[in-house]
């Protein structure tokens, strides 16, 4: 049988083949169903034409069923028997898991072989004995424990049908969107390019003409109509202002939380962002889907705050110490000496 010591290396090299690539082939459409369609007595046995016409009747053989403790893959010494292959497939994302179990099937047990020859090869070189071996091996180990980990936290803290609907209660503001429009009035400093020929506006001069623009707008004039000749974002101007439909997280804080709380058909004040001052109009709301239709997402929610919060307690007791030197390390600071 296999030995122990090489599953988590196997483990973590099975994860990052390089199958991402990949996409399993399309489906093919279903043909439509017939207009009075009628359930057979007995099941229909499929057949195919031959090229002289002839029908004959298809055997579809089913794929073979293979006993977990068989031995399916076997390289020098190591053998992997079809239990610890599916659990080595448990590493992959679920498409990517669908793929090497159909089409990519072959050029996965080519990977797992390539993998197996090269660690190998690696012992007999002594390459375990390198310090970046056992420091790399020594983080992937954990990364792998942890991956377990956070997944028993979930399965183990999956609430009940009352915390659920709290958990929908409580956030589901965060599923509503609204179809905004805007003016933006670019100050100095801004994120946004300075338009050839155009004033770079101090911080209190885009203020003022943002709130001359406000003014305009609520003794009649056409939002759209302004936001074509005075808005400084070249994506939306031409469009009216019109940034379609948002959902939360799409744009800057100071936009998201003044938009969000504004009321349908309102003009807001002057926001400032780091692209500059913000007109805002909210045209449309949509509702927040029912808590049927946010089930699967609101399920994956409540056990990734379980995890978080479960990590934050451990933080609490156990002792952290990073180096303010290495943390600054990835930023390169330029000095210019006087």
């Amino acid at each position: 049988m296999v030995n122990m010591r090489f599953l988590p290396v196997l483990t973590l090299c099975a994860a990052a083949l390089s199958l991402g690539a990949q996409t399993p082939p399309k489906t093919p459409p279903k043909p439509p169903a017939a207009a009075t369609p009628i359930a057979p007595a007995t099941p229909a046995t499929p057949t195919i034409t031959g090229p002289e016409g002839v029908t004959l009747p298809l055997e579809i053989a089913p794929p073979p069923v293979i006993p977990p403790d068989r031995i399916v893959i076997q390289v020098g010494d190591l053998k992997l028997t079809a239990a610890q292959m599916d659990q080595i497939l448990q590493a992959y994302p679920e498409n990517q898991r669908v793929f090497v179990n159909g089409p990519g099937r072959a050029q996965f047990i080519d990977q797992v072989v390539r993998v197996l020859l090269l660690s190998e090869e690696g012992r007999r070189r002594k390459l375990t004995e390198t310090d970046a071996y056992k420091s790399q091996l020594l983080y992937s180990a954990a990364g792998i424990l942890a991956s377990h980990t956070d997944e028993d936290i979930k399965r183990k803290s999956r609430g009940d049908e009352a915390s659920l609907k709290a958990y929908y209660e409580a956030h589901k503001s965060e599923w509503e969107q609204i179809h905004a429009r805007h003016i933006l009035i670019r100050m100095q400093g801004s994120a946004v390019n300075l338009a050839p020929g155009q004033k770079d506006l101090t911080d209190d001069e885009a203020l003022a003409k943002a709130l001359e623009l406000r003014q305009k707008i609520v003794q009649g004039a056409d939002f759209a109509a302004l936001a074509q000749t005075d808005s400084d974002d070249m994506g939306t101007s031409a469009k009216g202002g019109d940034l379609g439909f948002l959902k939360r997280g799409q744009t800057v804080p100071s936009f998201e939380e003044a938009a969000f709380a504004l009321p349908t058909g309102e003009l807001s004040q002057p926001v400032k962002s780091p692209y500059g001052y913000h007109l805002i109009r909210v045209e449309e709301r949509q509702p927040t889907k029912s808590f049927e239709e946010l089930r699967a997402e609101l399920e994956k929610n409540l056990a990734n705050e379980a995890t978080r919060k479960f990590v934050e307690g451990l933080k609490g007791q156990t002792k952290i110490v990073i180096d303010p030197d290495f943390t600054a390390a990835s930023t390169a600071l330029v000095q210019i000496k006087q």
